[in-house]
């Protein structure tokens, strides 16, 4: 960790515990349930592998990460300790905060199509989802980061499990989203309203005429993020207009 702030005062010590570059969104990843190395390590892609061991072990000598060996005898397997499970309602305001004082629009720099899927697959609305397995198709455009410009993903969902895969796994898809990556970034974000970027062409939905009409509640692409903070008042409104626009969009595709 970085040299103490010389200050008695309780906000300093928790800086220093906190504070450190990576800290926050290692410790967000944890809030989110994920509990071994390599699931930490995705929802930081950024973050060297070196550096996330480093921080995870200030961590556990600060007292708010503990960590056991897998039963496997292979790895370890980080958790929580009441004194870090504390931090949530602490994450969760600067996610509040950012998102009301914040800038609504997403940088090009900061766009991450495998940041974003791995977002979705652990914001998926599992009560809504039917019985039956479910594929959904993702293409992406207008790609910022690497060589490609474009790149597909499939999320898979079946029995309160999700899969997030970069490789075709051979399942007929039931849903085809094709958006460009800005587009549906700021719409997952509840920047835009789905049915704005629906009427503008930037995302589109082909497949299954009644999952089209679902994707919205599924995903949760009607600005959920923002009213369930308190920020939008008018979440009955999107969400009636977003299912409208779905389901007249749906009619252009075949089923």
């Amino acid at each position: 960790m970085r040299r103490g702030y010389g200050q008695f005062c309780p906000v300093a010590k928790a800086a220093e515990v906190i504070g450190d570059r990576w800290s926050l969104l290692v410790l967000r990843e944890m809030l989110y349930g994920n509990r071994h190395f390599n699931d930490i390590s995705r929802g930081v892609p950024l973050m060297s592998r070196a550096l996330l061991v480093q921080r995870l072990k200030e961590l556990e000598k600060a007292g708010v990460v503990m960590s056991h060996e897998k039963d496997t005898g292979k790895g370890y397997e980080y958790l929580l300790t009441p004194a870090g499970e504390a931090l949530r309602p602490i994450i969760e305001a600067m996610g509040v905060w950012a998102q009301q004082w914040g800038s609504e629009q997403i940088a090009s720099e900061d766009l991450d199509d495998a940041l974003l899927m791995w977002g979705m697959r652990r914001r998926i609305n599992l009560e809504a989802i039917p019985v039956q397995k479910i594929v959904l198709q993702l293409d992406f455009r207008g790609l910022t980061r690497g060589r490609k410009t474009q790149r597909s993903w499939w999320l898979m969902i079946e029995d309160s499990e999700v899969d997030v895969c970069q490789k075709d796994p051979g399942f007929e898809v039931d849903v085809l989203i094709s958006a460009d990556l800005s587009a549906f970034s700021h719409v997952w974000m509840g920047f835009t309203p789905l049915n704005l970027a629906l009427e503008q062409g930037s995302i589109s939905f082909e497949g299954d005429r009644n999952f089209i009409r679902q994707i919205p509640t599924w995903l949760y692409l009607n600005g959920e993020w923002r009213y369930g903070m308190g920020l939008d008042h008018s979440a009955t409104q999107l969400i009636q207009a977003n299912k409208r626009v779905a389901a007249e969009c749906s009619q252009g595709f075949g089923a």
